[in-house]
């Protein structure tokens, strides 16, 4: 590997830690200024710099400047004795990984090297995996490439070639209206509308007249004529969502769409000829509901022509790391480490893909650089045991919290002897946040 770049004014400070990292066998150098810092990197190649804040000459923040416009993908970790919280922020802001109050022990200083070590690895082995595999798509949107999808696309491909009306069977958040969109983007409507509707959303009068509009009128507030959905999708595509909650006279006025070809706005006695194709979708199971009365038997097999079902995400695991790593590109987060993402693996997902972009999208807010377990929600953590309950009620009179936390912090590095990792474990949070608790509160380090 290459050899960790340490700057400081003190020599004997930098031998000390030069020593520290190569009995870890890390390889180190060391220079006394910054200037002397950009002058080696002219000449060397390192993954990580070890910097003093305050320096004779160049300081910390311009020389972590300086670092970033050389080699963005150099990781800089910043050590000071007066750290305060304006400092540590922008060091943070302009790209600096951590950093390290003085005096600092040497086992915290070997951790945090150790985790941009691994952080390195994972995003040397995600950009080998992008530039060797292909984005797992077929079609703009829809991932996977497991043999359920590849039928899924295959279904996609035939049913945009046809006019037919097709229905999407599939559980909630499994990708419905994506495929609909993709039907029509594909087929040869694509150059006209595509409108979509959710039938479950709006009661059966609101419906009516979202889907077939109304005359000027027709009803108490109708002040003037409204264009419904199936004329909007005139020459189009109109994506009737959730079909299943459709109540049954509702029903009727469709079923006599699709027979017509024309409607009639409500309030209406003009015959309004449409040309709009029908796809329709449901995680209901219809022929229950024809069974039971619920839905109308003719209008089932008017519907029912092309049917394409979309498996549930438990169905088709193989597929998450892809569609992890599609929606890592949206939020642009840099990667995600081997033990979150076999958490997301074991996972059954009854949300479905939907729930699964929910996830990424909050770990990577979440995270500090790389997703880890501790990013994911509490139910994709370790086992911990039945609930763990507190025997402590708060006073009728009240108290400061911000008292007790500093309490808590105290007596966790005594606990742990003034080692910051072990006290940052047993408070549930992270090393970063411990330095900032200890700031706010004026913790001293004489544990």
């Amino acid at each position: 590997m290459n050899p960790i770049l340490i700057v400081d004014n003190e020599e004997k400070f930098c031998k000390v830690i030069q020593s520290a990292l190569e009995l870890e066998n890390l390889p180190a150098q060391y220079v006394l200024s910054g200037e002397a810092a950009l002058d080696w990197l002219n000449h060397h190649s390192t993954d990580i710099v070890l910097t003093d804040l305050r320096m004779e000459g160049m300081d910390g923040l311009e020389l972590l400047r300086r670092i970033k416009e050389h080699n963005p993908r150099i990781e800089v970790l910043m050590m000071t004795a007066f750290a305060t919280q304006k400092t540590a922020v922008e060091a943070l802001k302009m790209g600096a990984f951590d950093y390290l109050i003085k005096p600092f022990e040497m086992d915290e200083l070997i951790l945090r090297i150790r985790r941009i070590l691994n952080q390195m690895k994972l995003m040397q082995e995600n950009r080998r995996l992008k530039s060797t595999v292909s984005e797992p798509v077929f079609f703009e949107g829809l991932v996977g490439r497991s043999d359920k999808m590849r039928q899924v696309y295959r279904l996609i491909q035939k049913a945009a070639e046809s006019d037919s009306t097709v229905l999407i069977r599939g559980e909630s958040g499994t990708g419905k209206e994506k495929v609909a969109e993709t039907i029509h983007k594909t087929g040869k409507r694509k150059n006209q509308a595509f409108v979509a509707i959710n039938c479950a959303a709006l009661p059966e009068g609101l419906l009516e007249s979202e889907l077939f509009g109304y005359e000027k009128g027709a009803f108490t507030g109708a002040t003037q004529r409204k264009i419904g959905k199936f004329e909007l999708a005139n020459h189009g595509t109109l994506f009737l969502d959730e079909i299943g909650d459709m109540s049954l006279a509702i029903q009727v006025k469709l079923l006599r769409v699709l027979e017509e070809k024309a409607i009639y706005r409500l309030g209406g006695n003009e015959r309004i000829p449409i040309d709009t194709r029908i796809i329709a979708a449901t995680h209901r199971n219809l022929e229950e509901m024809v069974e039971k009365g619920e839905f109308r038997q003719d209008l089932y097999y008017r519907l029912n022509i092309f049917p394409i079902y979309l498996p549930p995400l438990r169905e088709r695991k193989e597929d998450i790391p892809a569609l992890v790593n599609h929606f890592l590109n949206q939020t642009g987060s840099p990667g995600i480490d081997k033990e979150a993402l076999k958490k997301l693996m074991e996972y059954d997902w009854p949300g479905n893909v939907r729930e699964l972009l929910n996830v990424i999208e909050r770990a990577s807010i979440l995270a500090d650089s790389i997703i880890t377990v501790e990013d994911l929600p509490p139910l994709f953590g370790r086992a911990t045991g039945s609930k763990r309950t507190f025997d402590f009620e708060i006073p009728d009179e009240g108290f400061q919290l911000d008292e007790f936390l500093k309490f808590l912090v105290e007596q966790a590095l005594r606990k742990a002897a003034g080692n910051k990792t072990r006290a940052a474990q047993l408070l549930g949070i992270t090393r970063r946040r411990l330095y900032s608790i200890m700031e706010r509160f004026g913790i001293q380090d004489s544990f």
